[in-house]
């Protein structure tokens, strides 16, 4: 009976450490979006409905939307799975503007040596699918040129 009963903790025990390792990468991820306060949606339409500072060029059939706003500075990180792989209508080639003065642990720290186009005013790296932007709300809004026949101010 003993052999068992240990057998038994020593599963219950190698169970519980498994769905520790499985959970701990996602508690993990909540703790660090809390700290840095991202927000997340699930798609484009998702977060441009729930908050008027998401960009409006995001497309509504974006994925996993992480967002990062620096407050009344008008700072700005943005990461989005793109599943056609492709930059959002109108946005435009070009260098990046601006300075990257927020960080969360989802947008890497080399994203402005990546960055080869404007969103808005927002410059932006295309990395597989993967968008990764962000705004300088310091930098002046004739930076970055709108695309025909909208306003600058996103």
């Amino acid at each position: 009976m003993g052999g068992r009963r240990t057998a038994a903790v020593a599963l219950g025990g190698a169970a519980a450490v498994m769905i520790g390792l499985m959970v701990a990468p996602a508690a993990v991820e909540q703790f660090q979006d809390r700290m840095d306060q991202t927000r997340r949606w699930p798609s484009g339409a998702a977060a441009k409905a729930e908050r008027t500072e998401v960009p409006r060029w995001l497309p509504d059939t974006a994925t996993g939307i992480a967002f990062l706003s620096g407050g009344h500075d008008g700072d700005r990180l943005i990461r989005a799975t793109l599943p056609d792989r492709a930059l959002p209508a109108g946005c435009t080639e070009g260098r990046a503007d601006g300075e990257l003065h927020l960080r969360a642990h989802w947008f890497p720290r080399d994203t402005p040596q990546r960055a080869t186009a404007h969103c808005g005013r927002y410059s932006v790296a295309l990395v597989g699918d993967r968008l990764y932007g962000w705004q300088d709300g310091a930098a002046p809004a004739s930076a970055a040129p709108a695309p025909s026949g909208t306003a600058p101010t996103r």
